[in-house]
């Protein structure tokens, strides 16, 4: 009979999208990003996927994205949205969109942080997303501190912006295998549309 031994190494995801040096998001996962520039947070995260993207709002939302605000981060054209009528048909399209794999990026507007059950059916469908290629993850944006239980990250990106410069200040406040941190970002002209300012991160 085969028996599976649990490991004494560290977990480490084996695939991630990663914004700088420190800044990782396991692929195949749903993450929690909350704040008032939960937005543009997400926006960062697109422009480092390559492919479709998937952004699910209620229909019932007023504010929609911007083309130009979204332009100074990707090609607003990637773009595909879908405004379901009902809430119980969020995260049903979040799940369905991962497990199809078709997009490797997924974000849902959510009016509430989502209960543990249906983020773990999220990590699933992504997990098996996977087998039909990239390896999707979703992006759940929650109104004010956030909160899902299961989540594999969550982030709370706000505006500190100076009179001669656009900042906002990231935190990572839960991830499952990296302690809380937070960042300065600024735009950038680069290949990224934001970057972290050096000797300024604290913890």
């Amino acid at each position: 009979m085969t028996t599976h031994l649990l490991s004494r190494k560290a977990h480490r995801p084996a695939n991630g999208l990663r914004l700088s040096d420190d800044i990782l998001l396991p692929r195949a996962r749903a993450h929690e990003v909350c704040g008032p520039a939960r937005w543009s947070f997400a926006l960062w995260v697109a422009s480092a996927i390559a492919g479709p993207i998937l952004w699910i709002v209620p229909a019932w939302f007023r504010d929609q994205l911007n083309p130009d605000g979204v332009s100074r981060f990707t090609d607003p054209a990637r773009f595909l949205f879908v405004r379901p009528t009902r809430g119980e048909d969020l995260l049903w399209c979040v799940e369905e969109s991962l497990r199809s794999g078709a997009a490797a990026l997924v974000v849902c507007e959510l009016p509430a942080p989502p209960a543990m059950t249906p983020v773990r059916r999220l990590h699933l469908a992504a997990e098996e997303g996977s087998t039909q290629g990239p390896a999707p993850m979703a992006l759940l944006l929650t109104p004010d501190q956030g909160g899902a239980p299961g989540i594999e990250t969550r982030w709370h990106m706000a505006p500190a912006h100076t009179p001669t410069a656009a900042r906002w200040r990231l935190e990572r406040l839960r991830a499952r295998t990296q302690p809380p941190k937070s960042w300065l970002l600024q735009s950038a002209t680069g290949p990224t549309p934001l970057e972290v300012i050096p000797n300024v991160q604290d913890t």
